[in-house]
């Protein structure tokens, strides 16, 4: 199966289709990583779209030209398009690309089974219909593979094979086995095999993260791509007007987030990033640039790399509020300690982080925690967790990889604000 990214033209750049739509909603992403190795069926596409693949890299810019892409969507016997991001109801829908919160991170690939029938993927039909799958002398090739692209097409590999990998066509003939490579894997032998694949670290890595502006770009639309991090990227901060702000992804391009200056309309920047686990890469290191002299005013090639300084950076001064130990209602709260911290503030608005700990001595699963807001403040956006508010009344699910909390075990997570600071939330309740 050849498939390639669909690009479309806009005045003065052209941009990925995916990226047309902001992504509103920081905490989109809510798709586990598979317990362990999966096996799924793989197909194979040319290459990247122009300029950019799916996560705002160019193919020329990737850390390995060995990529694959992910499922957009996981709508086993619905093959319609879902506007992109998945926001809202459509959250549901979401597969392993995870509105792009999986882009950049590594994948071992391992061949398995071949297919004897037809493995065509057709909609509303089986995969390899009038035939089964054989092992063959291609069973046990690996190959490392680096997460670049998405699989959002109508067809039954995209939307009912949750474990789908699309591969570049030009690795095929890569994978190694004995310590050579297979080279000719494909055509012959192909058939859109089996794979069995985990995600894994970046292998062997090394130095710092690579910071590049997109086509386009300019001090008022300051789109950068963050590449080659050891575990991914789940987010940008940047330092604004005093304050640490929280970047929006560009569209559900991964790797790619719109910024802001340090002051409004600077060309200076400064960001920090956080990866798979919502951390802070470097000990919060924070990385320092600007709008690169050959961009002029706007930059004019689908990637421009920039050179950085590194430091740790400014910080505000945080406002702590002390531990809050919600008393049980109703029967139905469980005991725990809330730790609420205002860590930035700003004119209008501030963020937060907040630690969840099990003080109880039975163990959590799928926990919530609600509480009162304040009247006039509004959610923004958040990180490791997923927030919805209905007036003042906040509800906070579970992060996807802290859903169950042992007798003593603690979740932190984040949220940006609009609205004063202080006081915090009152009637926090545990169930």
């Amino acid at each position: 199966m050849s498939r390639r990214l669909l690009a479309i033209l806009l005045p003065g750049f052209l941009v990925a289709l995916c990226a047309l739509m902001p992504l509103t909603e920081q905490s989109a992403g809510a798709v586990s990583d598979p317990p362990g190795p999966v096996t799924g069926n793989a197909t194979y596409f040319d290459g990247l779209g122009m300029p950019y693949g799916g996560c705002g890299v160019p193919q020329a810019n990737l850390d390995s030209q060995d990529f694959v892409a992910l499922n957009v969507y996981n709508t086993p016997g619905d093959y319609t398009f879902y506007p992109r991001p998945l926001t809202g109801a459509n959250l549901s829908k979401a597969g392993l690309w995870n509105n792009g919160l999986n882009c950049g991170r590594y994948v071992q690939v391992e061949i398995s089974d071949f297919c004897t029938g037809a493995n065509d993927g057709a909609q509303n039909q089986s995969f390899c219909r009038n035939g089964s799958w054989v092992a063959d002398a291609y069973n046990g090739a690996k190959l490392t593979m680096l997460v670049a692209d998405s699989c959002g097409d109508s067809n039954a590999w995209c939307r009912d094979d949750p474990y789908h990998l699309d591969l570049a066509k030009d690795s095929l003939n890569r994978f190694v086995k004995n310590g050579a490579g297979v080279g000719d894997m494909y055509p012959g032998h192909w058939n859109n095999r089996h794979v069995t694949w985990s995600f894994i670290p970046a292998p062997n890595y090394s130095g710092d993260i690579n910071i590049g502006f997109l086509q386009s770009a300019q001090v008022w639309w300051p789109a950068i791509s963050v590449s080659h991090l050891a575990n991914g990227i789940h987010g940008v901060e940047y330092f604004a007007n005093g304050a640490w702000q929280t970047a929006q992804m560009n569209g559900d391009m991964g790797q790619s987030y719109i910024i802001g200056g340090t002051t409004s309309g600077a060309n200076q920047f400064q960001i920090r990033v956080r990866d798979v686990t919502d951390t802070l890469i470097n000990g919060g290191r924070v990385y320092s640039f600007t709008l690169p002299s050959s961009c002029g005013t706007i930059c004019g090639t689908p990637y421009t790399k920039v050179s950085y300084t590194t430091s740790t950076g400014p910080t505000a001064t945080p406002t702590v509020t002390p531990t809050v130990t919600p008393t049980p209602t109703g029967g139905t709260g469980l005991p725990c300690g809330v730790n609420y911290q205002v860590a930035n503030v700003w004119q209008g608005g501030f963020t937060t982080n907040v630690t969840v700990r099990n003080t109880g001595t039975a163990t959590w699963n799928n926990w919530t925690v609600t509480w009162t807001m304040p009247s006039g403040v509004t959610l923004t956006n958040a990180w490791s967790s997923t927030i919805t508010s209905s007036g003042t009344t906040w509800t906070i699910k579970a992060p996807s990889w802290a859903t169950s909390l042992a007798p003593g075990a603690s979740a932190t997570f984040g949220f940006q604000a609009n609205g004063p600071s202080t006081p915090g939330p009152t009637n926090i309740t545990c169930s």
